[in-house]
């Protein structure tokens, strides 16, 4: 069988005596959607922080694209092509739509503190983030402040953002936060799609959008994994509804 794009193996990190992450394996598979889900304090936000680089596991092992990268920093997972977005945005909201994607080209290419007006004249540079918008649908908003952009347009700029990176797989951390019903659909049909560009681990509270895109759920409860499956194994599971999708709890 193919290696995972991304493998987490028996991922440990505690924070005094509370187990963050005890003991958590997953996996990425090309083409597919692996959402985690789990109650609030579960420990998923140190996890992703772990597979991203912003936190060093203490013992456990992170392979990306069959290379070890579990002492990389952030910037060079990149670089490799593991995207991410944030449950919080980090677009610069006062620049523009285009600028917002430039700064994601830039980084690709390692010039991210270059002086951004001579870079905004580079024809390779504009070639990859007009190429990113087009992908997600706002070509016709480069010119737009992105402070001016809906809720759901931020997200697919994030993407884009993301998209400049060519990467291999993305990380999305809540990417639903903050949409309505329409916006959620509209975003859902995007992911959907996107999957087939990069696999996307996903973390998500909207459980509709978890149940209706993932190829395979894995559930976190006090920093463990206790079942990793297809929707319906996950619904149907004895402990997830006990510990979880039985109590009136948010992922």
């Amino acid at each position: 069988m193919t290696e995972p794009i991304l493998s987490v193996h028996n991922i440990c990190k505690s924070f005094g005596a509370l187990k963050a992450s005890n003991d958590v394996s997953l996996d990425l598979r090309e083409g597919e959607i692996h959402a985690l889900i789990g109650p609030n304090g579960a420990g998923k936000s140190t996890l992703i922080q772990q597979i991203a680089g912003g936190l060093r596991p203490d013992s456990g092992t992170i392979r990306f694209n069959g290379a070890d990268i579990t002492r990389e920093s952030t910037v060079a997972r990149a670089r490799r092509g593991l995207g991410r977005t944030f449950q919080i945005s980090s677009l610069a909201m006062d620049m523009s739509v285009l600028q917002n994607a430039m700064l994601g080209a830039l980084g690709r290419r390692g010039d991210a503190l270059r002086f951004f007006t001579p870079v905004m004249k580079d024809s390779a540079l504009l070639d990859v983030a007009h190429d990113a918008l087009a992908q997600v649908g706002l070509e016709d908003f480069a010119a737009a402040r992105t402070a001016e952009l809906s809720h759901g347009q931020r997200r697919q700029l994030e993407v884009a953002v993301a998209l400049t990176l060519s990467p291999r797989a993305f990380l999305m951390d809540e990417p639903m936060a903050g949409l309505g019903t329409e916006g959620s659909h509209r975003l859902m049909g995007f992911l959907d799609t996107l999957r087939q560009r990069a696999p996307i681990l996903l973390v998500e509270h909207d459980m509709d959008a978890v149940f209706s895109l993932a190829d395979r759920i894995s559930v976190l409860v006090y920093g463990e994994v206790i079942a990793t499956g297809a929707g319906p194994e996950i619904r149907v599971d004895p402990l997830v509804r006990s510990a979880y999708l039985g109590e009136e709890a948010e992922a």
